[in-house]
């Protein structure tokens, strides 16, 4: 059974705002998390973070657990922060 186009356009805007919804979360969650590992008062420009960003993407969507330093490492091997 074929759907009139006017459902489709209805159903292709619910899922634009529900997209615009899930971004939104995303990068609220992404955003709290940068400031809280500082990334707040870095002083570099959009294209330097971004690149940064893009490079830490790479590193997880990769499956690679490189060991890093700072609270987080300490947290996830258990030893106690100093």
């Amino acid at each position: 059974m074929r759907r009139p186009s006017s459902r489709i356009r209805e159903e292709i805007e619910r899922l634009q705002e529900q997209l615009k919804l899930a971004e939104t979360k995303e990068a609220e969650r992404i955003g709290r998390l940068a400031l809280k590992a500082g990334l707040g008062e870095v002083n570099a420009s959009d294209t330097e973070l971004v690149t940064g960003f893009e490079e830490m993407a790479k590193r997880f969507q990769a499956g690679t657990k490189q060991k890093t330093s700072g609270p987080a490492a300490r947290s996830q091997t258990g030893a106690p922060d100093a």
